[in-house]
């Protein structure tokens, strides 16, 4: 438990903030297929899948790594896939501040698939945009 829950003792904000880069490059910033793994919040089971992140730089570019280390800090902790996803989004906006950013994820609930419904197959997207 302790590792699916190591989100709450790490600082996103400063994990951008260690690999900000001057860069003139303005055109768009795609990194997709970037696992995740959490637990909801509502049924203590896990959620999985991939989220797909862009971003228009604003004088400024980020380590690549640094971006899936940021959805992995708010997916180590009790979630729900709409609060993930605007978690994301927020925190690359305002450390980043690019001229655009954009966050879908694309997830498969145990919660959905092992009780309730019981619907194997369905995944439930979620995106932002600013």
């Amino acid at each position: 438990m302790l590792f699916l829950t190591q989100g709450y003792k790490q600082d996103a904000v400063e994990i951008l903030k260690g690999a900000m880069f001057k860069e003139s490059y303005d055109d768009m910033v795609i990194i997709k297929n970037i696992e995740l793994y959490s637990l909801c919040e509502h049924h203590m089971l896990p959620f999985f899948g991939k989220a797909h992140i862009a971003y228009i730089p604003n004088g400024h570019i980020v380590g690549l790594s640094k971006i899936p280390r940021v959805v992995d800090v708010f997916a180590r902790r009790l979630q729900v896939q709409e609060r993930l996803t605007h978690d994301i989004l927020e925190c690359i906006n305002t450390t980043l501040k690019p001229q655009g950013v954009a966050v879908v994820i694309e997830a498969a609930h145990m919660c959905m698939m092992m009780r309730g419904v019981q619907k194997q197959n369905s995944v439930t997207t979620t995106s932002g945009f600013r």
